[in-house]
């Protein structure tokens, strides 16, 4: 496979920056060894849509399934088909143009975080989005909302998203946002919305990529329904995911941004969501088997389940351990366990905002074939 080739073609995968448990080499990488047969590849945990993406680029059919509404509408905007810079910023300056009634957030944190005249904007998209998002243009305009609500500013003051200094790939708390930009005398910056979107549309819609067989449910792969409707199609025979690691459960708080934009409340949303249980090790591990279970039903008798797994700090467990276990009483059989090397949490754009990173902790790559 040619990496050179494909680096020019990788820039929709930073559309809408996101935690991700692995990088897009490791599903390209899989993905690659097997792009002479053909192949579907299945995600039941997408996250941002990274193996989803890698399976586009080397032209396979791929399905995801997420939880997170944050999470299908990232992944959506990277497989959209025959689309344009144009048609993007078509539909973006329509929906401006367009009489739409929305509702306008209040409070210290929204009058700090925007621009009156931003803070309007992104409530017009928001709303139009809401009622309608089947569009090809109206999903990579979405995906480029979403990559834009909230990041860093730059040395001068400007800055390339809608908001005063923040993390990209996770929101700020509003008390502590408030605080933060008070004690360092930050303000909101004054961009134009349409400027900002025209040069993301042109980064990432402009190279053209192969059109495959998609489809992005959100929904819980726990539930077997679920599965059976992402894959439809046709069975998997491949399988590249990473399941949420154990005690990480912040995936709604820290998105609430987004979610907001998608829809959802205008303040930190502090439960836990639908997500693989986390109460015990033994209940996190019996969910991770209903899910293998699952994915075995909807997949081909000759598939492979190929996932990356590893610990946070804030939890003292075996990741080697919880892998075997969740694949036991199942149809898989684990043959090959390794060392995947750290996740870099400390890049988590942390910093950004004045927080401290920790030493990050060891993962391992898990590859398991269904027993005959």
């Amino acid at each position: 496979m040619n990496y050179l080739r494909l680096s020019a073609q990788t820039s929709l995968n930073a559309v809408c920056p996101y935690f991700t448990m692995f990088p897009l080499s490791f599903p390209l990488s899989i993905l690659g060894r097997n792009s002479e047969s053909a192949h579907t590849v299945l995600d039941p945990f997408c996250g941002r849509g990274t193996t989803n993406f890698a399976a586009r680029l080397l032209g396979m059919p791929t399905f995801g399934v997420d939880v997170s509404p944050v999470a299908v509408a990232a992944t959506a905007a990277k497989l959209v088909n025959g689309i344009s810079p144009n048609q993007i910023i078509m539909e973006a300056r329509n929906i401006l143009r367009s009489r739409l009634d929305y509702e306008l957030p209040s409070g210290q944190f929204w009058s700090r975080a925007y621009k009156p005249r931003v803070l309007k904007a992104l409530c017009k998209f928001r709303e139009s989005l809401m009622r309608s998002c089947r569009s090809e243009a109206r999903k990579a305009l979405r995906g480029i909302l979403l990559g834009a609500l909230h990041g860093p500013l730059q040395v001068d003051g400007s800055s390339s998203y809608f908001s005063n200094q923040a993390p990209r790939t996770y929101a700020p708390k509003p008390r502590y946002a408030v605080s933060f930009w008070r004690k360092h005398g930050l303000r909101a910056p004054d961009v134009d919305v349409l400027d900002i979107i025209r040069l993301r549309a042109a980064r990432y819609y402009t190279c053209p990529l192969p059109t495959v067989a998609h489809r992005v449910k959100c929904g819980d792969s726990r539930n077997l329904s679920t599965l059976r409707e992402a894959c439809a199609e046709s069975p998997a025979t491949l399988i590249v995911t990473s399941p949420p690691y154990y005690g990480l459960r912040t995936y709604v708080s820290d998105q609430w941004l987004r979610n907001w934009f998608l829809g959802g409340a205008d303040h930190v949303d502090y439960s836990y969501g639908i997500q693989v249980s986390h109460r015990s090790i033994s209940s996190f591990i019996s969910d991770l088997q209903r899910v293998w279970l699952n994915v075995a039903i909807v997949s081909h008798k000759d598939a492979r389940l190929i996932f990356r797994f590893g610990a946070i700090n804030d939890r003292t467990v075996d990741p080697c351990e919880i892998i075997k276990a969740s694949l036991r009483e199942t149809p898989w059989r684990l043959v090959t366990l390794v060392n995947a090397g750290t996740a870099q949490h400390g890049r988590r754009q942390a910093v950004t905002f004045g927080g401290a990173s920790k030493k990050p902790i060891i993962e391992f790559d898990a590859w398991a074939v269904l027993q005959s």
